[in-house]
């Protein structure tokens, strides 16, 4: 298992943890507030109780017939009237058996109340829409004055109750917030370290590279001088301008390359030439440029770089052996090209991953061909480069895609 794989694990680990962490969170915060609700519950009903009763002593006391077993509500009157003064918290609002508000509490009113007189229009019009929307919840609690008066109290839910209900949800969003900031902060710090390990070692091997060619440079001058056969001086030239075009590829990583309008069908027939006399003669190599120019902005030199790592690539999944098909077009306002071979393909999970420095599934090699031709494709060119199509077993189509020039 590489480092990519054990990253995507244990990403998926981590997110599965965290969503256990905040069920269990969730879960912990919906019970305190279903606790709280019942608290409240219970309050009410012993407000509603203590209306009750002060609604008999009322009535028996305007029709001066208090009933025996009322007879400690008298005494107690002012016991009853702390309780139903004791609730600063709770929304409530107390109607007849007709609908009528008898009495409000705890309602954030949207003019001022005198405590004096009576409620204005525009308060009642706010109760009366309250007491429609609280109709339509469980928070009634229904009072039996006698057998034929009733009042009902209808409630809402108490500030703390509604705040501790919104809480969690608001600390998950502040949670998520943080870890996105968190992320992006170190996905960001780690793409700048990145980029200057690729510029620093891109311009070392660039200019290390420098000095054995400059001399081999001179020596193929001095084998020539010296009568050795053209054909291999000749031969041995195309290896050291080889080496120098590799050394100004390099060199080019981390600097902004110069653009040039190219014909994208020329540029890849160039690179392909190149490439199909250097791999076995086993492997069918066919190039289908597109019948029409396709002009588009880029440096033919990094260009064809990644398409010798594209083709190279192909070359390994087949083994030596199979089809290889470069196709040159345009759809819409973009040229493309794809390159498909017959090898052993790539699972869908890793059309990403392939992407990423130093992934190979190659005993021998560093994984840093597709790396670099994703920088140069997306970062130079403004384009894109990403597995078009594969499948185990049946090859693989990459695709690039750059905006026209225009």
């Amino acid at each position: 298992m590489n480092i990519y794989d054990i990253r995507r694990y244990g990403t998926w680990i981590l997110l599965f943890t965290a969503m256990v962490m905040v069920g269990v969170f969730l879960l912990v915060s919906n019970r305190l507030v279903s606790d709280l609700t019942v608290q409240e519950r219970e309050r009410m009903e012993v407000w509603a109780g203590a209306t009750r009763q002060m609604a008999k002593v009322t009535t028996a006391a305007m029709d001066n017939e208090l009933p025996e077993e009322d007879a400690w509500a008298a005494d107690d009157i002012e016991f009853l009237l702390s309780i139903l003064a004791g609730n600063h918290t709770i929304p409530v609002l107390l109607t007849d058996d007709k609908g009528t508000i008898i009495d409000q509490r705890n309602f954030d009113l949207p003019e001022p109340v005198d405590s004096l007189g009576p409620l204005s229009d525009v308060n009642m019009a706010y109760l009366y829409d309250k007491l429609e929307e609280l109709r339509r919840g469980n928070n009634i609690i229904q009072i039996v004055i006698s057998a034929d008066n009733s009042q009902y109290v209808y409630y809402d839910d108490s500030k703390l109750l509604k705040r501790l209900g919104y809480y969690p949800y608001i600390q998950l969003i502040v949670m998520l917030v943080f870890i996105a900031v968190v992320y992006f902060a170190l996905s960001s710090t780690k793409r700048a370290e990145q980029n200057k390990v690729w510029v620093g070692l891109s311009k070392e091997t660039a200019h290390q590279l420098g000095t054995p060619i400059s001399s081999l440079m001179a020596w193929m001058e001095l084998l020539e001088s010296l009568g050795v056969d053209s054909d291999t001086v000749h031969e041995m030239n195309k290896d050291v301008k080889r080496l120098s075009t590799i050394a100004s590829r390099f060199s080019k990583i981390g600097s902004r390359p110069q653009m040039e309008s190219e014909d994208l069908n020329a540029v890849v027939v160039h690179a392909c030439e190149y490439m199909a006399t250097r791999i076995s003669r086993r492997i069918n190599f066919s190039v289908v440029p597109s019948a029409s120019p396709v002009q588009v902005s880029m440096s033919a030199p990094l260009f064809e770089w990644v398409m010798e790592n594209l083709i190279k690539n192909a070359v390994d999944a087949m083994e030596g052996t199979g089809d290889i098909t470069v196709t040159v077009g345009r759809d819409g306002n973009r040229g493309f090209v794809t390159v498909t071979d017959t090898g052993k393909g790539i699972s869908r999970k890793n059309f990403n991953t392939i992407f990423n420095p130093g992934y190979t599934t190659k005993t021998r090699g560093w994984g840093l061909g597709l790396a670099l031709a994703r920088r140069i494709i997306d970062q130079y060119h403004q384009g894109r480069i990403f597995v078009f199509d594969s499948e185990p077993g049946r090859g693989t189509t990459f695709r690039i895609d750059l905006p026209l020039d225009v």
